[in-house]
């Protein structure tokens, strides 16, 4: 399998070339995913024609490897180099430093943009098993910033919680770095180091969030809700495009007329799937608000509420990597339900500060963060075997609330 890199005997145009044709595909697999992306679509935006690229890549599944491959090989650069530091957090900052100064050089078009791995298990065999392992590799890199005696207290299943934390916080980071200038950078950085070591409770607290009532939107019909579980818990899987209507339709066990007897299009079935997932949200939140006592209680109840809600039988949520696949104007409201959910955290986050129980942080910065965990609790269970629901918000929701290198 071709890993995306360049031969020492390759030509320069050659070379040139390969690059341009790396950069294109990444744009638009992480805008169409893999099913959604045609060598016919990165010919046209490299000025080739399609057997052009088939020169390079005969097959799309090829050319999809090589933008995941070369994405890992940047990433190992970052971590080799972070690895050098001399302890974890010093590590940990250092990671972070690297990766906002290439989000930042991609905005000012210096570097190709960083491929989204979320389309890994789009790719077809023996592809996506290759890169998988590459994966795999580059985790157990990261893993190890949370290994050695300061961290002999804590079971592999721990750093493997923490790892997967920690890379998702970096790799969601990419869909709000946007709304930030890049002279902002910098302040950036040091909020996200500060909350990922520090926590967000105030020295003393403890991890103990109230009970919370069940999520699930009580409108929603038991029938209605099966099937935007099934839904979801698909496209979650496969991606927006790697879900058709027939695998759809055939995980709910109707047939396509069916499908369309209750929906016009895959879209208005994304959208519904979203809604429900905004309702989840909002109602852990607002019960969460009900409950006597401090912002810290309030906060700890309904992450860890939404941690549990991702491994239950009504679960998952839908995650945000299918926003970038739905046309404009969906994808603009869309986008605006989960603005309305980060709103809600970071004003719980801001009274905390007020009312003493939460450090001060960056609230906003926080709830973009507690977001990009939400939406990584689903594929948990994946770093973590034999996960169990009830252990899930001690495992991946306190380390960001408590600080990930918290005991």
């Amino acid at each position: 399998m071709d890993d995306g890199r360049i031969g020492s005997a390759a030509t320069a145009r050659y070379a040139r070339k390969k690059e341009a044709i790396l950069a294109a595909a990444t744009a638009i697999l992480n805008r169409q995913g893999v099913r959604g992306m045609t060598l016919a679509d990165v010919a046209a935006k490299v000025g080739l024609i399609t057997t052009s690229v088939t020169y390079y890549y005969r097959k799309k599944d090829d050319l999809a490897a090589a933008c995941f491959m070369r994405g890992l090989e940047r990433l190992e650069a970052m971590i080799a180099q972070a690895a050098d530091q001399p302890d974890p957090p010093a590590r940990l900052r250092k990671f972070i430093t690297l990766y906002l100064d290439l989000n930042r050089q991609v905005r000012l078009g210096e570097m190709p943009p960083l491929v989204s791995f979320t389309e890994i298990k789009a790719l077809k065999e023996p592809m996506r098993g290759s890169v998988t392992a590459a994966f795999n590799d580059l985790f157990r890199r990261v893993r190890g910033f949370f290994e050695g005696p300061a961290f002999e207290h804590l079971e592999k299943r721990e750093r493997n919680a923490r790892t997967h934390l920690l890379l998702e916080q970096v790799f969601w980071s990419g869909t709000w770095l946007r709304r930030y200038d890049l002279d902002d950078y910098d302040r950036v950085r040091d909020k996200i180091y500060d909350i990922l070591v520090g926590g967000l409770a105030v020295p003393g607290r403890a991890w103990a969030p109230p009970a919370l009532p069940d999520p699930t939107p009580g409108e929603v019909l038991d029938s209605r809700e099966t099937f935007l579980v099934a839904a979801t818990r698909l496209i979650n899987q496969r991606g927006y495009r790697g879900a058709s209507v027939e695998d759809i339709s055939a995980a709910l066990n109707v047939t396509k007329g069916s499908f369309y007897h209750h929906h016009d299009d895959k879209d208005a079935l994304v959208v519904e799937c979203f809604q429900r997932t905004f309702a989840v949200t909002r109602k852990a939140q607002v019960d969460a608000r009900a409950l006597a006592g401090d912002s810290w209680s309030q906060l700890s109840a309904a992450v860890a509420a939404l941690v549990a809600y991702q491994l239950s039988d009504h679960g998952p949520l839908l995650r945000a990597s299918s926003l970038g696949a739905l046309p404009a104007d969906i994808r603009h409201e869309m986008t605006e339900g989960y603005d309305l959910g980060s709103r809600r955290f970071a004003a719980l986050i801001s009274d905390g500060i007020a009312d003493g129980s939460i450090r001060p942080v960056d609230a906003i910065i926080a709830a973009h963060m507690i977001n990009s965990m939400l939406n990584a609790a689903a594929a948990l269970g994946t770093w973590v075997p034999g996960l169990e629901r009830e252990e899930a918000a001690y495992l991946f929701g306190r380390p960001l609330l408590m600080g990930v290198f918290t005991t």
